[in-house]
């Protein structure tokens, strides 16, 4: 059963009457609900294709692993705190200490960002669905057992112990003889099938299922962002999954990639890592900026500063992103030309970075602010982002990195990029569409609370370790002797963290307290110009009863800017209600061209997702039997998938291009 076929036969195609006339009817409203539902109970959950409720699934199941690589975090704070701490072995620590990286860069940092993205981009887009709703499911269920089958190994005593950069020969099975390793490489091999799967839903969804007059210039910089995310992955995850199975073949069939005594190469670990790793930065940054760039306008009374400049430096951002993997690589002895082109690379790079920063600052000091909970987040998240974006560029200068390389300043500046400038643009994101998702408003006093206690904590926690870097105190040990000079500023590190972890334990709170007392909101209870504000909160499972004309970039707000390209029209658009469907638009100008079917509910995506699982179940545990029967299971769900039925694609015959546009 595919996600889309072509049939050129009649469209069911109906245009609500012009502005003035009566609105859709509870009848058609009652029709559409009918043919959008999921079956209740456990079957529709498990066989679900709703975008919202697989955003919310990858929110929830981020912060779950938020929470878990957190704890993860606080325990080897205890064990740094003092010196010669003895709460853990350094086997213990390893683990630790690797599980740690691995749940908080690829558990977390993405999949909470695509959590958002599911949710909000066919609100925003004025669709119905993702272009491939089955896809979408399949990838948070995978992406799910992914996490399940990396933390399995965690009560084992067997979790990987090589450092989430898992460097060769460390990671080889002359020095990690046990399934440690194992677990990673097929483990990250499994999540990559999510990461990329997802990836090529959001392009198409853009591209494909923008309301008719969403030209390409008009979309929220929310999708520029994780648009471009998505188009990185699509390039960047196969090179790390070809490492990873690399690695693999080198532990288990007697390959050579990477050892060097067989005339294998441990650089082209670090140059296929890498090649991924950096790219993964702003992969995991990018769509958390389009969070802000899209609500701080809100807040501040007044449209994004400089949108197209934003726009193009999201871009440059990720074209440039891919120019600096050897930022990494600089103490591995290779050769100063090479050096000194990445180098340059690397501070080129802040350049587009700089350009968001100005236009966020321009906005809040041409607009009128108002100052609640969302608003110090992303206003935190400016202060946050400029202190990392200092500390890498300096780690862009070769011979300082050289001095700094394999220091907790490096740790510092990790946890400023990859954490502060990835949590606080989620929670202020989380406070600002929570309305939105659950139909209630967040408690602002226990929000201000947690944004202080947070920002004070993380501060606290992650700026003195860039002294601690400076005293030269390396990464990636698990104790040190009294006379290093470096207890005080560790305990203030670890002081620090717990802070931090109790603004967490805030926000969490006050997120239980409005899911059950938050005051009722309104469709639209900030005032916001985007598009997903034009829906009932939360919206109902079809999204826009009628498909809107956009004419605009702020279509909420076309009464008192004036942006030119004429009106909007949200109520008197198309109708679609024979069966599931949505509009598909020209890729520039979102010119509608074809009626999408989309496909029902279906078990499919759940069983594919887990019997890929399964399957690298049995090639971790060597059960050639069973990995050769999870094959077959795969390819029977992949059948029932895309089991032929009805035409899904049909053509739009006659489209009054004029309307679309206002």
């Amino acid at each position: 059963m595919t996600d889309a076929a072509k049939n050129t036969s009649g469209p069911s195609l109906t245009r609500v009457p012009e502005m003035g006339s009566a609105p859709i009817g509870s009848a058609a409203e009652r029709r559409l609900a009918e043919l959008w539902e999921s079956t209740p109970g456990w079957r529709g959950r498990l066989s679900t294709v709703d975008h919202k409720v697989i955003g919310i699934r990858y929110l929830v199941t981020a912060f779950i692993f938020l929470l878990m690589g957190g704890v993860e975090a606080l325990i080897m704070r205890l064990q740094l705190a003092r010196p010669d701490q003895t709460l853990l072995t350094p086997e213990q620590y390893n683990q630790l200490f690797t599980m740690h990286g691995i749940t908080m860069i690829f558990l977390y940092s993405l999949p909470v960002l695509s959590g958002f993205s599911n949710y909000l981009w066919p609100l925003m887009l004025g669709s119905r669905d993702m272009a491939f709703p089955r896809l979408n499911a399949f990838s948070y269920w995978v992406f799910l057992f992914a996490g399940i089958f990396l933390y399995c190994s965690f009560p084992l005593g067997q979790a990987p112990n090589a450092g989430w950069f898992n460097y060769v020969p460390f990671s080889g099975a002359e020095y990690n003889t046990g399934p440690n390793i194992d677990v990673y490489a097929l483990g990250m091999v499994l999540l990559g099938i999510s990461t990329t799967v997802g990836a090529i839903n959001f392009i198409v969804t853009l591209f494909r299922t923008r309301a008719p007059g969403m030209s390409i210039g008009r979309v929220p910089i929310l999708v520029w962002g994780t648009l471009t995310a998505a188009v990185a992955n699509v390039f960047a995850v196969p090179s790390v999954s070809l490492a990873f199975f690399l690695l693999w073949l080198d532990r288990q069939t007697g390959t050579h990639f990477f050892d060097t005594l067989n005339g294998g190469k441990p650089l082209l670990w670090q140059h296929l890592f890498w090649m991924f790793g950096h790219p993964w930065v702003y992969v995991v940054v990018l769509p958390a900026m389009g969070i802000v760039s899209d609500a701080l306008p809100t807040f501040c009374r007044h449209p994004l500063v400089g949108y197209s400049a934003v726009a193009l430096s999201t871009m440059a951002t990720m074209l440039l992103g891919f120019g600096v993997w050897i930022h990494h690589m600089f103490a591995t002895g290779l050769p100063p030309l090479a050096l000194s082109f990445f180098g340059a690379t690397s501070l080129v790079i802040s350049i587009p970075s700089g350009v968001a920063v100005f236009a966020w600052i321009a906005t809040i000091w041409l607009g009128r602010p108002v100052f609640n909970t969302a608003f110090l987040f992303f206003a935190g998240f400016v202060i946050l982002f400029a202190i990392g974006g200092f500390s890498g560029v300096m780690t862009a200068a070769v011979p300082l990195d050289l001095q700094l390389n394999e220091t907790y300043f490096i740790v510092a500046h990790l946890h400023y990029v990859l954490l502060g400038i990835n949590v606080f643009p989620v929670v202020g994101g989380i406070y600002y569409w929570f309305p939105k998702f659950f139909g209630r408003m967040m408690n602002e006093t226990l929000g201000k609370w947690s944004f202080w206690v947070m920002f004070v904590g993380f501060n606290l926690g992650f700026f003195p370790m860039h002294l601690l870097g400076l005293l030269g105190m390396p990464r990636r040990i698990y104790t040190y002797a009294p006379h290093m000079g470096w207890s005080t500023t560790n305990m203030i590190t670890s002081i620090g963290s717990f802070i931090f972890a109790a603004g967490i334990l805030i926000f969490i709170v006050n997120l239980f307290v409005s899911l059950r007392r938050g005051s009722p909101a309104t469709a639209n209870p900030w005032d916001a110009p985007t598009l997903e504000w034009a829906v009932p909160s939360p919206p109902p499972v079809y999204n826009f009863a009628v498909i809107p004309l956009v004419a605009s970039r702020h279509p909420l707000w076309e009464d008192r800017i004036d942006e030119g390209g004429g009106r909007s029209s949200l109520d008197h658009g198309y109708l679609l209600m024979e069966g599931r469907e949505t509009i598909g638009t020209t890729a520039l100008d979102a010119i509608p061209d074809v009626i999408l079917k989309m496909p029902e509910d279906s078990y499919a995506p759940f069983f594919l997702g887990l019997f890929n699982a399964l399957l690298f179940v049995g090639m971790l545990l060597h059960w050639p039997d069973f990995t050769a029967l999870m094959v077959l299971a795969c390819c029977v769900s992949l059948a029932v998938w895309m089991w032929p039925r009805k035409a899904l694609l049909q053509r739009v015959p006659d489209y009054d291009k004029g309307a679309a546009h206002g």
